[in-house]
């Protein structure tokens, strides 16, 4: 029997025109795709969480393609994960898209060097998290440094959770504050 029972997926496309100055020569667009399943653990203790995290790779995987096919491959820049576990589940069972979320993104892009950032937490229903993004190949690329909001209304649950995948095509509209650029990138270890 499976531990994931989806209940429904959202997928949210933010494009950013501008931000009070002149126009990019391109919009920047930001997207989150989410899943909202059934804690298979909510209420409990389960001291091996590795089966849920293993199993959790194909929802990454799914997620992580509907980003790439709405922003398309070549042109994804940042990223970040998230998790959402709902009042009776505990953090460690969002902590299982870690590897399960950020592995599948790697797939997806190509294997990016860069940390996938991350955050996670228990809330209760409606919970909006704000999330980190960078550059997928180096993490001190400043120019990247961003936050995108994810939840649902009704979601999570108290049996619940939520995992999330963002996505976005580039940086900061108007980034302006100096540090390592993008173009800039050359040792390939994720780091600078």
């Amino acid at each position: 029997m499976s531990l994931i029972a989806l209940r429904k997926r959202s997928l949210t496309v933010e494009t950013v025109f501008h931000e009070g100055g002149p126009a990019p020569a391109k919009p920047l667009r930001i997207a989150a795709a989410c899943a909202v399943i059934r804690n298979p653990y909510a209420g409990r203790y389960e001291p091996d969480l590795l089966p849920f995290m293993a199993e959790l790779r194909s929802l990454g995987t799914s997620l992580a393609e509907e980003l790439v096919a709405t922003l398309g491959k070549d042109k994804v820049e940042a990223y970040s994960k998230a998790a959402i576990v709902g009042v009776n589940g505990e953090l460690e069972h969002g902590a299982v898209w870690h590897e399960a979320g950020g592995w599948a993104m790697r797939q997806v892009l190509g294997d990016p060097k860069a940390i996938v950032p991350a955050a996670k937490v228990v809330a209760a229903t409606g919970y909006r998290l704000m999330v980190p993004l960078h550059y997928i190949h180096a993490a001190y690329v400043r120019s990247h440094f961003n936050t995108f909001e994810v939840g649902i209304q009704d979601a999570p649950r108290p049996d619940e959770i939520l995992f999330a995948l963002v996505m976005a095509d580039g940086g900061r509209v108007h980034a302006r504050l100096g540090g390592l650029a993008k173009e800039q990138v050359s040792v390939h270890d994720g780091q600078r």
